[in-house]
């Protein structure tokens, strides 16, 4: 199978790179890859990360050698595993819109020229993919965005938004697992916890799920479970 590139990251990384473009049949390939590397439990290789348009495999140089894992990479491509991902069922998360809860709905309103009520109903119409988990644990970068309400992100960065917020930056969704900064359009937020220590799963979300947000009243919020 042709259609990607190997390129070498130092002396004990290699990253395999699909295409330069957030895709969903691009990342469905770099998941089902790293998802088949994974299984393997190839010898010396260290970790496997998964991104919207490649894999990076991680090796310890003085366990397994460069040109035989570059084979063993090259023998999954040529008989690639389906995506692993594709048959869970989408997840669904509630989120409270607006108010102090979602402080740039205004912005985003005005951005799409449409009611804040209609940004709501957009956002949550969609099915949505995470194409990869970064910049904290448990943050899944999700697309893609009606292109009606897909504002740009803050030109200036808070220094601190709240857990379970849920933001819009572009094409990209997502809710903040950790009160972190941050710069994306914050819409709402969600009482569930994209990541939990003390849970025996920790991540809420996985690279390639599917994911719908639905609505709900502040009231719920309050009484919503949040483990």
């Amino acid at each position: 199978m042709t259609g990607y590139r190997l390129v070498a990251a130092g002396d004990s990384a290699i990253v395999i790179e699909f295409d330069d473009r957030i895709d969903a049949a691009v990342n469905a390939r770099a998941i089902a890859l790293a998802s088949a590397l994974q299984e393997a439990s190839v010898r010396g290789v260290r970790d496997v990360v998964p991104t919207y348009r490649s894999v990076a495999v991680y090796f310890d140089p003085l366990r397994t050698a460069y040109d035989q894992l570059v084979d063993r990479i090259g023998q999954e491509l040529r008989h690639p595993s389906p995506d692993p991902s594709a048959a869970r069922p989408p997840l669904r998360i509630p989120v409270c819109y607006g108010g102090d809860l979602g402080p740039d709905l205004p912005e985003v309103a005005a951005f799409a020229h449409v009611s804040e009520a209609e940004v709501v109903k957009r956002h949550a119409a969609a099915t949505y993919r995470v194409f990869m988990l970064g910049f904290v644990a448990g943050f899944a970068y999700m697309g893609t965005v009606d292109a009606s309400i897909a504002i740009p992100r803050r030109p200036t960065p808070r220094v601190r938004v709240p857990l379970g917020s849920v933001g819009i930056a572009g094409v990209q969704t997502g809710i903040y697992p950790a009160e972190t900064p941050g710069g994306w359009q914050l819409i709402g937020r969600t009482p569930v916890k994209p990541f939990d220590a003390n849970r025996a799963e920790p991540f809420l979300m996985q690279a390639g799920d599917h994911v719908q947000f639905f609505p709900i009243s502040r009231e719920e919020f309050t009484r919503w479970p949040s483990a």
